[in-house]
């Protein structure tokens, strides 16, 4: 709980048994932390039986593979059904630290911002971290161009570390967005588009053999269709075209 409001940590999990019991250790060592809701995305390990074995954790199994975006509808759905008013993503696999749930959650519960990313680019942790070359280089060229057509100025917008409002959860038209990776820069553009401000925090990231990541080819549709979205959000803005992803009015900074 943070001034009243209740916390929830939600996991996205695709056969993450070999971190999920670390990184759910640490999400509650931060002690604001009100409950737990790890979906899993009908994993082949033992993901869902440690996850029945831990504090203050709901678990909820897909009957079938719905994708990294059909697992996070899933996980923000439940969380507004708990009652949720902070809403923390952060991915099973202990690539970041959750260290960093205090700090997002006051940004969010102060009012300050409804969304707050945990950017691996700010501080430069993400090559210190073991980021490979070229996602790095990937990351940056698309963050580039993003926020040239968008006109943010994030560091990032490919991070796995993402706190919400409950008042934004409810407001984005998250259904409309893709089951698969796109899923992330779908929504943080369609947060911009509301008219909100993201904030971003410095986060220390690792990658090591047991974090999850996409092969290159993955990578290379989940590029271009960052790109589609930017262009997309673009093109609608100026009123050249309608899309189904930014159809509410753009609105004012919220209150």
């Amino acid at each position: 709980m943070y001034k009243d409001q209740k916390v929830i940590v939600v996991m996205p999990a695709y056969n993450a048994a070999k971190t999920l019991k670390k990184t759910h250790d640490e999400v509650l060592a931060q002690e604001i932390v009100d409950l737990v809701i790890v979906v899993d995305d009908s994993s082949s390990d033992q993901t869902v039986s440690i996850a029945g074995t831990l504090p203050h954790t709901i678990v909820h199994q897909h009957p079938a593979n719905l994708g990294y975006g059909g697992n996070q509808k899933s996980c923000y759905r439940l969380a507004l059904d708990h009652g949720g008013d902070i809403i923390i993503m952060i991915h099973p696999d202990y690539q970041y630290t959750p260290q960093l749930i205090p700090a997002m959650a006051s940004m969010i519960g102060n009012g300050l911002y409804h969304c707050v990313l945990g950017s691996r680019i700010l501080g430069g942790y993400a090559l210190k971290g073991g980021m490979p070359a070229w996602k790095y280089i990937a990351n940056r060229f698309l963050t580039f161009t993003e926020n040239v057509l968008t006109g943010a100025k994030l560091s990032e917008y490919h991070t796995g570390y993402r706190a919400f409002s409950r008042q934004l959860i409810k407001e984005l038209p998250l259904e409309k967005n893709s089951d698969d990776f796109l899923f992330d820069n779908q929504i943080l553009a369609q947060i911009l588009w509301l008219g909100y401000t993201i904030a971003e925090v410095s986060c220390p990231t690792n990658y090591f053999p047991e974090a999850s990541s996409i092969n290159f080819i993955r990578s290379t549709v989940y590029g271009i269709g960052c790109l589609a979205t930017a262009f997309r959000f673009r093109l609608a803005k100026m009123g050249i075209i309608k899309s189904n992803l930014f159809l509410n009015q753009l609105r004012n900074e919220a209150e």
